[in-house]
């Protein structure tokens, strides 16, 4: 069978981390409060010659030399993102251009925290139908251009960054290396709960981030519990053989009651928000890259990512290294 096979993973993060500390000389808050509520230290922040493309960019290229291959033979890029460098055109083209692999497919998948499970899900049918031969998938963000630094129960909780991942189109047997399955969902009704108050269509303006975090939270739970039970049955694996779940790095209350409710382990789950915060469609893979690259994650892994996002939006998938 052809199936997606992971060739590598990348990342990149802004210059400028930013503590709890220093953000409570300029926000009403303080790091007891930031820590005890949402596990988060630290985030990243760019600087104005810092964007979601070169940020993606250098993402990409860690993830190539990962792989080992050449960028040029990359055919499919696939960037999550909700903080595009422009409007139009898409700034996975901007990432084309600068990688030198102009000609192939290229284009932006927007559902927020959920984004890179979305575009990791085409990129995996495109590549299983001969569309495309080798794949980056990208999360990148510079969600710090977006909230209201005024509001201190919005604005602690993000940071920017990029995360990527390389996939190749393989033959390879039914217990072999791959994308085993995806689970998506979307539930527009709740959009207030999460979401940004400008756009070209309505305001003509970026916006800012709007949350209503207690919502989000309860939802949250339930949702993704259910999508991860969801992804296992597809494949009959049960959850005591998931070697590491990644998940958006939200809150660290939200990945210890998804863990809770699945029965896992809290050892099993790669942790990455208190150090990169909420890096929106950025931080599955961020996370991913931490946990291969310090050694937890080895071949031969049966790996899940999961993540719920403005919209609502909401997915899980199942990987095996």
């Amino acid at each position: 069978m052809i199936r997606s096979v992971l060739l590598g993973t990348g990342s990149a993060l802004p210059k400028t981390c930013v503590s709890n500390a220093e953000l409570a000389e300029r926000v009403d808050t303080s790091d007891e409060w930031i820590v005890e509520r949402t596990g988060i230290r630290q985030r990243y922040i760019a600087s104005e010659h810092e964007t979601t493309s070169t940020l993606a960019t250098a993402a990409a290229r860690d993830a190539c030399a990962s792989a080992g291959v050449d960028p040029a033979s990359i055919d499919l890029i696939i960037l999550a993102t909700a903080t595009p460098d422009n409007t139009f055109p898409a700034t996975a083209t901007q990432v084309q251009h600068a990688l030198g692999c102009g000609g192939g497919i290229a284009f932006d998948v927007q559902a927020v925290c959920s984004g890179f499970l979305y575009a990791l899900s085409v990129a995996d049918s495109l590549l299983k139908t001969g569309q495309a031969k080798r794949a980056l998938v990208i999360g990148a963000e510079t969600f710090s251009r977006i909230l209201d630094w005024e509001d201190r129960t919005t604005c602690v909780l993000f940071g920017d960054g990029a995360g990527a991942i390389v996939l190749d189109a393989q033959e390879v047997a039914e217990d072999g290396p791959g994308v085993l399955a995806s689970r998506l969902h979307a539930d527009g009704a709740h959009k207030e709960l999460l979401y940004v108050d400008g756009g070209p269509s309505t305001t003509g303006t970026v916006g800012k981030l709007r949350m209503r975090g207690r919502e989000v939270f309860r939802h949250a739970v339930v949702n993704l519990a259910d999508v991860l039970k969801e992804v296992l049955e597809d494949t009959g694996i049960s959850s005591e053989e998931i070697d590491w779940i990644v998940p958006h790095q939200a809150n660290a209350r939200i990945l210890t009651a998804t863990a809770r409710k699945l029965d896992l382990p809290s050892e099993k789950v790669i942790v990455t928000v208190d150090r990169h915060a909420n890096t929106s469609a950025a931080s599955v893979p961020l996370a991913l890259d931490v946990g291969v690259k310090d050694g937890r994650i080895q071949p031969g892994d049966l790996v899940m990512f999961e993540a719920m996002g403005g919209g609502f939006t909401w997915g899980a998938s199942l990987l095996r290294l």
